[in-house]
């Protein structure tokens, strides 16, 4: 567990993950075989993932088939002891966001290197992470679903060192929430961060006024407790300039104001006494640490994500730790590999990946390098790719470029989110590009 010596800043009491269930998890994947309808594996006769690293299999070793997604191992390792790091320095904890990768293989890795537990978007990737062994869980959004109440009323019911904080904007919300953990029998109250929200965007409640008066619904509700106040202020953007992170960290304000107010008119009820107070994506999160910490026995928990794999575009732009960054960077550990299938005409080409294998919601992937079938590298100046078919990337090149049928191409991603969905087996491999670890995703 991540721990502090600012006092306002130590994590809540708990345990973050149980190490037995989830090495038995990672154990139970190390050897699941894997099929042939796998991307990238299709040339394999059943194998394990365990094989795979024995063998030494690798991009160019004549295995795999392509498009692939692979994962950097020196970048991933890094990425998680800078944010960790990052984080120990600041007096903050770190809930990194589950959704990003929905991996157990890297959530592992965040947790080894000290999360205080992991985020989730919705009440499935909740079940999904418990059933790998973390044991606090924040859930970043409202829960309404009646089913999923009324799982998460039976899972705590039954692991008493379970922990989930759900967040709830709206008197609505609360009285659902609570009828329901009532109906299900649930054995006890269910921690809830009080959401404020931005005008016209997601969710949250509009203003502190309305947020208060969810808290107090919250804190009458008997199968809730109120541990603290939360936002996200990603809505507001990814731009770094002085105008978007002063509107970042208003926002911020309007989080710890809550969640002070929230306090002194005696609505939080945590068994430690200490508050909690949450936000954090992936751009902004510098200011998340400045703005909420400093409340006396507090929690500060931050929720990025997007920093484990980080990227070549919106993250490399947009973040506090760029790569170069010192003392802390964060490097970009995600590639999309695939052969150049044909190059019709001088200044047009076509690579063999598109929309179901590359995220294209914020940009599309640009060309980062080309390597022949001889192994020498191509010149990709003024290679970019220009439009996504579903299957097909179409690359405009100049028509002196030596990139030729048969290449294989690397794709630098924007927006990891949007990247580990299209995949459930990500290789990680070393600088020899040789497989050390086969990521599962439980999208």
């Amino acid at each position: 567990m991540t721990t502090t010596t600012d006092e306002a800043n130590v994590p809540v009491a708990g345990v973050a993950y149980d190490a037995q269930v989830l090495d038995a998890t990672l154990a139970a994947l190390r050897e699941q075989p894997i099929g042939p309808a796998e991307k990238g594996f299709t040339a394999l006769a059943p194998l394990t993932p365990a094989d795979l690293v024995e063998r030494k299999a690798g991009l160019r070793t004549g295995e795999l088939t392509f498009p692939l997604m692979v994962l950097r191992e020196t970048a991933l390792a890094a990425n998680v002891s800078t944010m960790a790091a990052w984080c120990g320095e600041r007096g903050v904890v770190l809930a990194p966001h589950g959704k990003t990768s929905m991996s157990p293989e890297i959530t592992a890795r965040q947790l080894r290197a000290g999360a205080w537990g992991i985020t989730a978007a919705t009440i499935g990737q909740v079940r999904a992470y418990a059933e790998c062994g973390v044991r606090r869980i924040l859930l970043a959004n409202q829960l309404v679903d009646p089913a999923g109440i009324g799982w998460l009323a039976a899972a705590t019911t039954a692991d008493p060192d379970l922990t989930v904080y759900v967040c709830v904007d709206s008197t609505e919300g609360v009285a659902l929430l609570d009828e329901a953990l009532r109906a299900h029998a649930a054995s006890r109250p269910l921690p809830v961060l009080v959401e404020i929200g931005v005008p016209g965007r997601r969710t949250g409640a509009r203003g502190h006024d309305a947020a208060m008066t969810v808290g107090r619904a919250a804190a009458a509700a008997p199968m809730l407790r109120v541990a603290g106040a939360t936002g996200y202020e990603g809505v507001l953007g990814h731009g770094r300039d002085e105008p978007a992170l002063a509107a970042a960290a208003e926002f911020c304000q309007e989080v710890r104001a809550l969640g002070v107010a929230l306090r002194e008119e005696g609505l939080v009820d945590v068994p430690d006494g200490r508050l909690l107070l949450s936000a954090g994506g992936s751009t902004y999160f510098d200011v998340v640490a400045q703005e909420l910490t400093g409340v006396p026995s507090s929690t500060v928990v931050v929720r990025s994500g997007g920093y484990v794999t980080h990227d070549e575009e919106l993250y490399g732009h947009a973040t506090p730790l760029p790569t170069g960054g010192r003392p802390h960077e964060l490097r970009a550990a995600l590639e999309v590999w695939a052969y150049v299938l044909s190059r019709p005409e001088p200044t047009r080409a076509l690579v063999g990946a598109g929309r179901r294998d590359v995220p294209f919601d914020v940009a599309l992937p640009s060309v980062r390098a080309a390597v022949g079938p001889d192994g020498r590298r191509r010149d990709v100046e003024g290679v970019r790719v220009s439009a996504l078919n579903d299957q097909h990337a179409f690359l405009d090149l100049p028509a002196e470029a030596d990139l030729a049928v048969g290449d294989l191409v690397r794709l630098g991603i924007s927006h990891p989110c949007t990247a580990f969905d299209k995949w459930r087996l990500v290789p990680v491999v070393d600088e020899d590009d040789r497989i050390v670890e086969v990521a599962h995703t439980l999208f």
